[in-house]
């Protein structure tokens, strides 16, 4: 095969992935756009919200929160505890999910300090009602599993669409002009280099936001394949199921986890959802960037037996990956300035697209006209 027409098969490829996945990129693109600051503008619309959080003294245990959550849902059996989020920070709440039939992401915000409820999420402030709208149209177009397959298959589709992009960049044969953009041209070759010039530096950021969107949207499939090929394959944590007997208590199985990484700082409880599955207790190792920490022990929520144990200072291969698509993803690895670079990121698809499409109309319109040139000429 030649050069030429690889080229060409490589140039078709981008073209028609590129028309056919343009809309969905755009809508993603868009509200990945808005949804990169989305946690400080909710926090700052909580404060609004919820009584406003006086550090005094030291925080109260976990266990003496939980307990006052129990006492509040005692009457309604079918609200099951999920998760519980330590504060970060001295002036956050606990935040405490339940789910129940109608709602399973019912958000409870504690006092730290003195255990009162400060609210919930079910009367949502505008910018948590806009958010989770948006959030839901990011990764599943608003309609549930078809959706976020949908939105998944779309992520694979644009990391071979930036692939093909990289690879026909005129920069490859002279590198200035890769990075030129002629504003006195001709419209058309003024088009041609706006989606040149932006392509090529979006295109790596834009493969690793859909790279790892596909991931996680098609997380039964794509972990166990990275977790195969980098030879890093975890048995998943399983509660040997005790019928009739009851689960520990919490209070000792965080002693048995914190004694299995003692530096590191609570971040959150993920309780078990079924009769065999572990309870997962997430921490923070001082060395860590991310304030929810990457560090893990698993438990049996029956026994107490640890059955895993997840050091983010001893990651396998596969552990650095997975752990790696939460930064790539939401440009929080370069701090402030790479977040900023995502919001103008997640607005390039739509200049591609626009710009793409130019071309493919002025492409096809000068097709058309070419039979009547000739025949004019003769």
């Amino acid at each position: 095969m030649t050069y030429k027409t690889l080229r060409n098969i490589v140039f078709a490829l981008h073209r028609y992935i590129g028309l056919g996945v343009g809309l969905i990129a755009i809508i993603v693109g868009l509200t990945g756009s808005l949804l990169v600051f989305q946690g400080e503008i909710t926090t700052h619309q909580k404060h609004y919200q919820i009584e406003s959080i006086t550090p005094k003294g030291e925080m109260l245990p976990m266990e003496v929160v939980l307990n006052t959550m129990t006492q509040i849902y005692a009457s309604q059996p079918d609200y099951k505890l999920k998760r519980v989020y330590m504060p970060t920070k001295p002036d956050e709440p606990f935040n405490v999910m339940y789910a129940s039939k109608e709602n399973d992401w019912i958000e409870n915000y504690v006092h730290p300090y003195t255990g009162a409820v400060l609210g919930n999420n079910l009367n949502p402030n505008p910018a948590e009602r806009f958010y989770k709208v948006i959030y839901a149209l990011h990764y599943s177009l608003l309609a549930n599993d078809i959706g976020l397959k949908i939105v998944g298959t779309v992520g694979l589709l644009m990391c071979i669409l930036t692939s093909t992009g990289i690879f026909l960049w005129p920069g490859w044969r002279k590198l200035l002009m890769g990075f030129r953009i002629k504003w006195n041209a001709h419209p058309k070759r003024v088009n041609f280099d706006i989606h040149k010039v932006g392509g090529v530096i979006a295109a790596v950021f834009l493969f690793f936001t859909f790279f790892t969107g596909f991931c996680w949207n098609f997380s039964e499939f794509s972990e166990p394949v990275i977790r195969a090929i980098t030879f890093s394959w975890k048995p998943e944590p399983v509660s040997q199921y005790i019928p009739g007997q009851s689960p520990l208590k919490l209070t000792e199985q965080l002693n048995t986890a914190q004694a299995q990484l003692p530096t590191a700082e609570l971040r959150s409880v993920y309780f078990p959802e079924k009769p065999d599955s572990a309870l997962m207790i997430r921490y923070k190792l001082p060395q860590e960037k991310e304030d929810y920490g990457n560090s893990s022990v698993y438990l049996d929520q029956y026994n107490g037996k640890v059955l895993r144990v997840d050091n983010a200072l001893d990651p396998s291969l596969g552990d650095r990956i997975l752990n790696s698509f939460a930064p790539l993803h939401y440009g929080t690895f370069g701090g402030l300035p790479t977040r900023i670079l995502y919001v103008f990121i997640g607005l390039s698809p739509f200049l591609l697209f626009v710009t793409g499409i130019d071309m493919y109309w002025h492409r096809k319109r000068s097709k058309t006209n070419l039979p009547i040139k000739v025949f004019a000429q003769k």
